[in-house]
């Protein structure tokens, strides 16, 4: 990967940062999403399960409607998805049947990742680059669990 591509990689991080940001200060489990077209963002999105009482309001799932809105469109061919935290299977597959070209993803997800349990379901051409600003997105999600415990 060049240099260019990794700064713009963690300028777009950045972006999904303050998306997750906001998910925390609604009392939703702190996850970012932006959606990059020809690295212009078309799509932001945070996690919304709460709010929503809806178990599919991923950040991920909400960034993939938003920009195939944006584009008039299913299918992201040209895209690139950064996320806070590795996308679970649920939203690898919605990522997959969307045709997302590139995941880019934060913090790992032990629990809960697609890696683990679907490792085949985004599509078969996606690129994946994971650990962009890992230690703030998992720190990010520490902290907000941490709080919850109190």
């Amino acid at each position: 990967m060049t240099e260019e591509q990794e700064k713009i990689d963690e300028q777009m991080m950045r972006k999904a940062l303050a998306e997750a940001e906001k998910a925390r200060e609604r009392g939703e489990i702190p996850i970012g999403a932006v959606v990059a077209c020809r690295e212009r963002i078309i799509a932001r999105a945070h996690n919304l399960t709460e709010t929503l009482h809806d178990v599919t309001a991923h950040a991920e799932m909400q960034a993939i409607t938003s920009a195939a809105n944006e584009l008039g469109g299913k299918y992201l061919t040209d895209c690139t998805l950064y996320v806070t935290v590795e996308p679970c299977v649920m939203c690898a597959g919605a990522l997959g049947w969307a045709q997302v070209k590139r995941v880019v993803y934060g913090a790992p997800d032990e629990k809960r990742g697609y890696r683990a349990f679907a490792p085949q379901a985004l599509h078969p051409k996606a690129q994946v680059t994971s650990g962009v600003l890992c230690d703030e997105c998992r720190q990010l999600m520490l902290n907000f669990f941490a709080e919850k415990r109190k």
